[in-house]
């Protein structure tokens, strides 16, 4: 009996440097995935709402908002989302899953393609988790909205 070939994963890279995109968007093709690429959260948030992604990687500065705030309104979208958080900043912000309620953080650095390759084969192969923001830890009513 054959089973029906797993669907590319779909994932959506926003980074407000035009470069980011290019390099981070061509490595992700690379190993394989669908990648739909946006310079602001505004519209990051817009493909988020409007299609079914499989993983977010998203850089911490942006335009009008910063990666912790986006992955707050990501989350109100779906709980479920997985997100990764790449900073040039992780030490200097204090940048920790736990502070900013991503799944994984990355330092950019000469290893990050090889720890984003890692990161986003061990968060598709995880089952979904609800893990709240950082802002709704410290005692925010918690939004639960429907898994993609």
């Amino acid at each position: 009996m054959t089973t029906a070939p797993e669907p590319t994963p779909n994932i959506l890279l926003i980074n407000r440097n035009r470069d980011g995109l290019l390099v981070r968007g061509a490595l992700l093709r690379e190993l394989g995935y669908n990648v739909t690429a946006a310079q602001t959260g505004e519209e990051g948030l817009k493909h988020f709402e409007a299609s079914a992604f499989h993983l977010v990687v998203l850089d911490y500065h942006m335009p009008r908002t910063n990666g912790v705030e986006l992955i707050v309104r990501l989350r109100k979208v779906s709980a479920q989302a997985r997100v990764i958080l790449i900073s040039g900043q992780v030490d200097a912000l204090n940048l920790t899953p736990e502070t900013t309620g991503a799944d994984v953080v990355i330092a950019k650095s000469a290893t990050e393609a090889a720890q984003l390759g890692r990161a986003i084969k061990r968060l598709l192969n995880r089952q979904p988790a609800r893990k709240p923001p950082a802002s709704q830890k410290r005692g925010a009513s918690r939004t639960h909205a429907a898994a993609r």
